[in-house]
């Protein structure tokens, strides 16, 4: 399958779990909107967090962990969340930012963005901005943002390099990219990465945690670190092999230990201007 139809597939499957969500009636939470990642969504956000932000922000939730919790915000920040959903992490870094930040919220799903403003506006969030576009292709500038989060995103893009390229690209010297990621330890069974809907729901998109550490290298960061929160095992795989139709006793032991919730994080070099120095009288 060409990498069209994967991001076509992908924004269908959340284009209907942003409007699972918006429903009045429903009853869906992240791992219910969007099924596939039930193992992976839950218990990601500490009450305090959740507790005074809009039902459907939350319900919207289909990360794999919470980046604004590890990412070291300060005040005065601009961050941009890619993929940013129903916008949890982006209001959740609009506290961390304070008025005198900015977080920005990228998607490509008209649903998922229409759904991301209405929470902002329950929120009261005003030093937030939902932009729609590509993770591929930020509408940004260069050199304009401090950090990069995202939530169990990157994994979904058929170009991983292009995105990092374009997060090095939009990051300040010393900027700082911060996610939350489904990272593989070894090989994945080869049926599970050509199953469609095992992309969109966080699996077979996944980079080994050394390549994830090459390609971020070979984009321009530095500082780079693949920490793992959460390992999954066969009884996590279990229920989400048996939702794909896989056979799971030949396939479960396969799977077992080999991916894992991580953050993954990195910086921009700081860049030094001496290069055209002729002394110190003339650096004035």
């Amino acid at each position: 399958m060409s990498d069209l139809n994967i991001k076509e597939v992908v924004r269908e499957k959340y284009a209907q779990a942003a409007l699972r969500v918006a429903e009045p009636s429903s009853c869906c939470s992240g791992g219910a909107a969007l099924d596939g990642c039930n193992p992976i969504t839950s218990n990601l956000y500490a009450d305090h967090e959740t507790g005074a932000l809009p039902d459907a922000a939350v319900l919207a939730s289909l990360g794999c962990g919470n980046p604004t919790a590890l990412a070291e915000l300060k005040l005065g920040e601009t961050v941009l969340d890619l993929g940013s959903g129903g916008g949890i992490d982006v209001l959740l870094s609009a506290r961390r930012v304070g008025p005198t930040g900015k977080a920005y919220g990228l998607d490509m799903t008209e649903e998922m963005l229409a759904l991301a403003r209405e929470n902002q506006k329950k929120a009261g969030a005003t030093n937030v901005e939902f932009l729609k576009g590509e993770i591929e292709a930020i509408p940004l500038p260069d050199n304009s943002v401090d950090v990069i989060i995202s939530n169990c995103v990157i994994n979904l893009s058929a170009d991983k390099d292009k995105v990092l390229r374009e997060a090095f690209r939009v990051l300040k010297p010393g900027g700082r990219f911060a996610v939350s990621d489904v990272v593989t330890r070894g090989d994945i069974p080869e049926q599970i990465r050509k199953d469609v809907l095992a992309w969109v729901g966080c699996i077979a998109g996944a980079l080994d945690a050394d390549d994830y550490r090459a390609k971020l290298a070979g984009a321009g960061f530095d500082a780079i670190g693949v920490e793992p929160t959460r390992v999954y095992k066969v009884d996590d795989a279990r229920e989400f092999l048996i939702s794909k139709g896989f056979d799971v006793d030949a396939m479960a032991k396969q799977v077992d230990g080999k991916f894992m919730s991580a953050f993954v994080r990195a910086a921009k070099p700081r860049t030094t201007i001496q290069a055209s120095c002729c002394g110190p009288a003339c650096c004035n």
